[in-house]
């Protein structure tokens, strides 16, 4: 894992809903399922665990229906969790990742804010390893729009 003190990806963005709703998209298994990954991913329910507190995980399998051979296991132990606020830990991705990506480990922060009008800015910091930031970036512009679709529904 990069132990840089800068990290190769800091993304903000404002979500339209408000910050406890936000952070339990993040946080419910149900909801997280809704949402994460790239554009065309299926993220089975019943492959979701979640222990949201420090010292506690997220856990998921990931499928590409466009290509079964792919496939991504992601776990992210949490090392820092303040309850509507933050999440911070260590992610491992591994599997049969798209594109050619070999498995590999980031440290990941998420921070909530609340911005006015009932909205939430999201603060997405990632240590990564080298030629992994532009892909990270480009699936969090993913993952985030469908939040935000998912919200406003």
């Amino acid at each position: 894992m990069t132990t840089a003190t800068t990290p190769q990806l800091a993304l903000t963005r404002i979500v339209n809903a408000p910050r406890e709703r936000v952070y339990q998209a993040f946080t419910d298994p149900d909801q997280f399922a809704g949402w994460w990954g790239p554009i065309g991913n299926a993220l089975p329910r019943e492959n979701i665990e979640f222990d949201v507190r420090s010292g506690g995980y997220l856990q998921w399998k990931e499928f590409f229906p466009e290509d079964p051979r792919i496939w991504t296991r992601g776990r992210v132990d949490l090392t820092e969790v303040v309850d509507g606020s933050l999440l911070d830990g260590v992610m491992r991705i591994s599997g049969q990742l798209p594109w050619g990506y070999q498995p590999f480990e980031t440290r990941m922060r998420v921070e909530f804010y609340d911005e006015p009008g009932e909205r939430t800015r999201l603060e997405i910091s990632q240590w990564l390893p080298e030629g992994y930031a532009a892909p990270t970036e480009n699936g969090w512009g993913e993952a985030l729009s469908k939040l935000d679709k998912m919200l406003a529904a």
